[in-house]
């Protein structure tokens, strides 16, 4: 297949690419670097760099590629940011991404792969998170998420797009090429690891007040080759469908900061600050439907290899792709 893959020099873009392509697929990468790197962008790829809200230009390459599907990674990701910004979220997560649903529509491809979140349920009545439970976002990337997930719904129903939507919970991992760089990084592991590797001096807790069993929050964390290969799983669904993507066990802050000291062998020292504006106590996914639906099964099952990939990437590229 040929896939049209958005943000496909981002973190999770790059890898999936990468394993879209060690699969025999092609792939064009669309991407305006405000977040992601050039260097991650594999060799194999066809590059195109242009931005979603340019709406002639994205309509022409898409029509140009003529692509057998569209995957769509490219997305603003922090959460406090879009509590201080809503603003900036529904105009890139949901506005830009509607251009791409029609840039879509119009080429005449009828594929669509859609990375969204599992910040759509908010504070979910129960744990595990199934796929039916009631979605009521409680920060404005969740709502703006969520908003692109019910405009692909109604373009499955009038439109006979298969759109799949694959709710992550934490990415995490590396491979050997490719691994996680942010300009700000808020994700918890690699900045463990930049303690780890001497860039700073400690790591800090977001809220150890939670209603947890050591207080701090507890999040799903899934290998990001594992998400990958949902991702390819995906392109095989015949019909509009929605999945939860995690591992299905839950780690706490202070669980991950002790799983990061065994695999580094470094004490990463912690400060304690008060809980993020928008972060529920507990985010761990039910992903009954996804392994029964789909077949798919994590390769990645501890947390120890997931965290070992990503300190493996990270001494090579200390400093990223700078």
């Amino acid at each position: 297949m040929k896939i049209f893959v958005t943000g496909g020099a981002g973190y999770i873009g790059s890898i999936c690419c990468e394993e879209i392509l060690n699969a025999g697929h092609e792939v064009v990468i669309f991407d305006n670097l405000s977040e992601g790197h050039r260097r991650a962008v594999d060799g194999r790829a066809t590059f195109i760099e242009g931005d979603l809200a340019d709406r002639p230009f994205l309509f022409r390459a898409v029509a140009d590629a003529r692509p057998d599907a569209v995957m769509h990674f490219a997305a603003n990701a922090l959460v406090p940011e879009s509590m201080a910004n809503p603003s900036k979220y529904f105009h890139n997560n949901t506005g830009n991404a509607i251009n791409l649903a029609e840039a879509t529509l119009q080429a005449g491809v009828k594929k669509f792969v859609f990375s969204s979140t599992c910040a759509i349920f908010g504070m979910p009545a129960t744990v595990p998170i199934h796929e039916e439970l009631p979605k009521a976002p409680i920060n404005p990337y969740g709502e703006s998420k969520l908003m692109f997930e019910k405009v692909l719904d109604w373009h499955s129903r009038l439109h006979g797009l298969t759109a799949v939507c694959l709710r992550y919970f934490n990415a995490a991992g590396a491979s050997k090429q490719f691994g996680e760089h942010h300009r700000h990084e808020t994700h918890l592991i690699p900045n463990v690891l930049k303690v780890a590797l001497g860039q700073s001096p400690a790591v800090e807790m977001y809220g150890t007040d939670y209603p947890t069993p050591d207080g701090t929050a507890v999040r799903d964390y899934i290998h990001i080759i594992d998400l990958a290969h949902a991702h390819m799983l995906a392109l095989n669904c015949e019909k509009s469908d929605v999945f939860n993507l995690g591992s299905g066990d839950g780690y706490s802050v202070r669980q991950i900061i002790e799983a990061a000291r065994k695999v580094t062998g470094h004490k990463i020292p912690t400060i304690e600050k008060a809980r993020r504006a928008g972060d529920p106590p507990k985010l761990v996914a039910d992903s009954t439907k996804i392994r029964k639906v789909l077949g798919w099964k994590p390769r990645f099952d501890s947390i120890e290899t997931i965290i070992d990939s990503a300190w493996q990437w990270h001494r090579v590229h200390p400093r990223g792709y700078e």
